[in-house]
């Protein structure tokens, strides 16, 4: 039986993943998720899908984050009736991770159409609604670990513990081939660090044929997590955050991350390492999420003691607006926590908005911050930023801790790999920007852990046959939904808001009135030039 995938996302760029098997009877994909990013990138959440979604007769998800899982309810909308198979932690964190996601997008839509009033242009609908989100629940079916199931006729998975988040898992897939032996997938989905100190060490199977892996730190050598070493660069920035007119924000995503720097918190205060100071949890999401978290909590690592700190009255969960908006009352210093994790999305905005320009405010980044968002202009020094149109000074202090990362790193993405081979087949490196992709397979090939022409680094779009036991092969060109060399880089967008922050600061710092206005008929003649 002949298997093809096409890559629909998480080509190139870490967000978006979507990969599409096709046997001669049935399709099924695997993930089918939102991408972030440039907004040129993110345009492509408006287009239609590069598939009909009717022709899908199921999916399998690795894992609840947006970047994996945020399209379904578009993809039901747009007529999939089959049925979606995740384990059953991440069946609970899409419940209510997904109805969250389209009710932002309706409440942002909003926003935007306000403006586009303002300015006489057409009005733009949501990608789905909170209404969407809550119907494609109906499609999901709990699975559990480590026992093979059929999704489809002659298709065989079973998933296993992947150690990046609650639920997270790889996917193993059988294809079946006749009388000969079934063809044999694995989907890494996101792999955890080996240090994680919410889940236990990922899972795989070996002896497969074809291999789909992540790359997200795939030029990178982290040190492995010391816990307690984690929480002392935490207890130093909240010290030094602390000043009496002082707060810290957080800018995590909602599910994993927000309850891991909760725990570490409200442990380091009740030690009396940190000051006591309220600890906001400004998301709906997030504060939905811990519930799911509590349920679960026997499946983690260190479950007790994680549930007993979710708890602490320290936290103070702000789930209206109306209340996020009174936490601009609080006096003295006081932490908050509030998604999205790249800046790009969500409550910290407004905060963000809000401290930036003050020396008296720390902003702690603690996860990846893709090219082109918010987050990455604030960890990259940005003196301006540009933040629902306006400018805003950064004076606050920007740091970050990086050992809260959710991802495997360079050498145990290698290590992982080297321990599901030989690998006949090819080796396809997702989920990654193009250095760390690159990176990766340099470290592969000179590991000897893969052929020179077995490690395949797919464009948007593209399609591949998986043969049983040999190297895969490019089929036909399909048209493309995005220029491949561009997709995920910062797109026309950030070039335009860079240069309205050089024009205002050249503007503001020119050394008279004429100079300005010399400046400006310099500019106006470029463009009526151009």
């Amino acid at each position: 039986m002949s298997v093809s995938v096409r890559v629909c996302g998480a080509a190139r760029t870490v967000t978006g993943y979507c990969l599409v098997f096709e046997t001669a009877k049935v399709r099924f994909l695997v993930d089918c998720g939102m991408f972030q990013g440039p907004k040129t990138l993110k345009s492509l959440n408006w287009e239609d899908f590069p598939f009909n979604p009717r022709d899908i007769d199921a999916v399998l998800l690795t894992h609840a984050h947006i970047d994996h899982s945020g399209l379904l309810p578009k993809l039901r909308a747009a007529g999939f009736r089959g049925t979606i198979h995740a384990t059953a932690a991440t069946a609970d964190l899409c419940a209510v991770m997904l109805p969250d996601s389209g009710h932002v997008q309706e409440m942002e839509v909003a926003q935007l159409n306000r403006r586009n009033r303002h300015r006489g242009r057409a009005p733009v609908r949501p990608i789905y609604t909170a209404e969407d989100g809550a119907a494609a629940i109906a499609a999901f079916r709990a699975v559990p670990f480590g026992r093979w199931m059929e999704p489809v006729p002659g298709v065989r998975a079973r998933w296993w513990n992947a150690g990046h988040m609650l639920g997270s898992a790889s996917i193993e897939i059988e294809c079946a081939n006749g009388k000969d032996a079934p063809l044999r997938i694995l989907v890494s989905g996101d792999l955890g660090p080996d240090c994680s100190v919410f889940h236990h060490e990922s899972e795989a199977p070996g002896a497969v044929d074809h291999v789909f892996m992540e790359s997200t730190y795939g030029d990178e050598d982290k040190p492995c997590v010391d816990h307690a070493a984690r929480r002392e660069k935490l207890a130093a920035i909240v010290r030094e955050a602390a000043k009496p007119d002082g707060v810290l924000l957080i800018p995590a995503f909602a599910v994993e991350r927000t309850q891991e720097i909760c725990w570490d918190l409200v442990t380091l205060m009740q030690a009396g390492t940190i000051p006591e100071a309220p600890i906001f949890m400004d998301s709906p999401l997030a504060i939905r999420a811990t519930e799911v978290f509590l349920e679960h909590a026997q499946a983690l690592e260190n479950g007790s003691a994680i549930s007993r700190a979710l708890r602490s009255p320290l936290i103070r969960p702000t789930e209206s607006g109306e209340a996020s908006r009174r936490i601009a009352e609080a006096e003295g210093f006081h932490i908050i926590i509030a998604g999205s994790g790249m800046c790009d999305a969500g409550r910290i905005r407004h905060h963000l908005k809000r401290w930036l320009w003050s020396p008296a405010a720390t902003v702690m980044l603690t996860g990846y911050q893709a090219e082109g968002t918010l987050g990455r202009l604030l960890q990259e020094g940005k003196p301006e930023v540009r933040i629902q149109g306006e400018t805003i000074s950064v004076a606050a202090k920007i740091t970050e801790v990086r050992d809260f990362s959710g991802h495997a790193d360079a050498t145990e993405l290698a290590r992982w790999l080297a321990a599901r081979g030989p690998v006949p087949g090819g080796v396809f490196l997702v989920h990654g920007e193009a250095e760390a992709m690159e990176a990766l397979a340099q470290r592969l090939k000179d590991g000897k852990i893969t052929a020179p022409d077995q490690v395949i680094m797919p464009v948007l779009d593209e399609r591949w046959s998986l043969p049983k036991g040999a190297r895969p092969k490019r089929l036909e060109s399909q048209a493309r939904r995005a220029d491949p060399a561009r997709s995920g880089r910062p797109d026309w967008h950030n070039q335009r808001a860079a240069l309205m922050l050089a024009i205002e600061s050249a503007t503001e710092n020119a050394r008279d009135d004429s100079a300005r206005e010399a400046l400006l008929h310099k500019l106006r003649a470029a463009l009526e030039a151009g």
